[in-house]
């Protein structure tokens, strides 16, 4: 069986229960601009939290700058450049996807640049065909018959590295 007793408060007659509190140490209460609902002592002031890091604002701003100024060059495309460059950015995503799943080496952030760039373009060939009065049931429509249109095709690393290939056979050939 396990007795329990309570203990009285530390007094200055044991000297090992103040050496034990001696390591801890108690701050008292810091005066800040912020309001807080703990009116009590800190304990380990010496002790900071991680705060979070906040970007930039340089970096935020160039970061918009480029977005805006990709737009503008997306914007000044016809819808069958667009059309023409979403299927070729789908394809270089597939050509990602394998080189994720054979292990090679590859970008990681380059998923997310492709899908950002292809919601983009997307995103201005809608703007296009709500200027144009074409409502959203229509558009799926259209958009329906456009994916059934599209002829499969190699993606554009995929083309260069066939041309590539095709040109060193060539040289060992002759």
């Amino acid at each position: 069986m396990i007795a329990l007793g309570v203990s009285s408060p530390p007094s200055s007659s044991s000297p090992h229960l103040l050496a034990s509190f001696s390591s801890l140490r108690i701050s008292p209460p810091v005066p800040s601009s912020r309001v807080s609902s703990f009116h009590g002592t800190r304990l380990g002031a010496g002790i900071r939290a991680a705060t979070p890091r906040v970007a930039s604002t340089g970096r935020i701003v160039l970061n918009m700058a480029k977005r805006e100024e990709e737009m503008k060059e997306i914007r000044e495309k016809t819808t069958e450049e667009i059309n023409e460059e979403v299927v070729d950015l789908k394809g270089e995503l597939f050509m990602l996807r394998l080189q994720k799943s054979a292990r090679n080496e590859f970008k990681s952030s380059d998923f997310g640049r492709m899908r950002k760039r292809i919601a983009r373009m997307l995103t201005v060939k809608r703007e296009r065909e709500i200027e144009e009065g074409i409502n959203k049931r229509l558009s799926r429509k259209l958009d329906r018959k456009w994916k059934k249109s599209i002829v499969v095709r190699p993606p554009p690393s995929l083309r260069k590295k066939q041309e590539e290939q095709k040109a060193a056979e060539a040289e060992k050939s002759s």
